[in-house]
């Protein structure tokens, strides 16, 4: 015996199909090779393994003490393999696996629940595990790999991460639609001045970028109420607590008719919302999956969709 040997899955496959049958023309019909190279197979294996596995006589091949022996190991590693194909086939096919996902609460409530009613609808199977954490969690639980990527925009995404955008954002302030700023047609930042204005906590989220576009422009907000959400943000600009300033897409997910939303220009400060993976890492077909179904979600009615 060779010691060194290690038989193929290919050769395991003829000497069990010959074991079952009995025949080296029935065992190459059921492998669709030829019957010769179901008789090498058998010869390799038996050269390998320094024993005869099959006793031939006129009508059949009769199986020796050492392929009664050898078959059950056999046949288990068969179907370990077979296993482990149609596991995989389940994982490739969207019919098993496992999506985690990292986003804040505010934009999982705005993004999500279409999106994830469409995926769950055509992929039953798939588990969808969402991380609802705090904007300064959100590159951590990435690059950590606690999740498998992000929805959302990085304040501090670094070379350990990769972006792709989802859905293109800006900065816009909502107020409202009796308010003085709701008349113009195109609000700039310097018309902020002087008016009572409500956005998150400094060094939360979008504050940075807020706080640098105003001084860039050489204004001082009149910052009156500070929070930790922006849908908390929204409903004190419907009582009359003053105009915020948020992106777009949060703005838009308001369904107050009594609030009006204006795009912040001079400068227009881009805030797009992003896949977001850690670098070098690659996705399963069930994380694939989901993007692609919440790109189909998006493009089909991005107005709703991250309103």
């Amino acid at each position: 015996m060779n010691q060194k040997f290690s038989p193929t899955l290919r050769q395991l496959r003829a000497f069990a199909a010959v074991y079952q049958l009995r025949k080296l023309s029935a065992a190459a019909e059921q492998l669709f090779v030829t019957q010769s190279a179901v008789s090498v197979l058998i010869r390799q294996m038996e050269e390998g393994l320094g024993a005869r596995l099959f006793d031939r006589t006129t009508r059949s091949l009769q199986p020796t003490q050492a392929a009664r022996e050898a078959i059950v190991v056999a046949q288990r590693i068969l179907r370990d393999v077979d296993s482990l194909g149609a596991g995989l086939r389940d994982l490739t096919g969207l019919r098993r696996g496992r999506v985690c996902i990292a986003v804040t609460p505010t934009l999982a409530e705005i993004l999500l629940p279409r999106i994830v009613a469409a995926f769950g609808a055509r992929h039953p199977e798939i588990h969808l595990v969402i991380d609802d954490c705090a904007p300064e969690q959100f590159v951590s639980r990435v690059i950590g790999e606690h999740v498998d990527f992000g929805i959302g925009t990085p304040e501090r995404a670094g070379a350990d991460v990769q972006t792709h955008t989802l859905v293109r954002d800006h900065l816009s302030v909502v107020c409202l639609r009796s308010h003085p700023l709701a008349m113009r047609s195109r609000v700039r930042w310097v018309d902020l001045a002087g008016h009572p204005v409500i956005t998150v906590r400094p060094g939360y989220g979008i504050r940075p970028l807020i706080d640098g576009t105003a001084a860039s422009v050489g204004v001082a907000l009149d910052v009156v109420n500070e929070v930790s959400f922006l849908s908390t943000a929204l409903w004190m600009t419907g009582a009359g607590m003053g105009a915020s300033i948020m992106p777009s897409a949060f703005a838009a997910w308001s369904s107050n008719p009594d609030l009006a939303v204006r795009t912040l220009t001079a400068p227009k400060v881009s805030r797009d919302i992003s896949v977001v993976t850690k670098r070098g890492r690659s996705l399963s077909p069930a994380c694939e999956g989901f993007i692609a179904v919440m790109r189909a979600v998006l493009q089909q009615s991005p107005a709703r969709a991250i309103a």
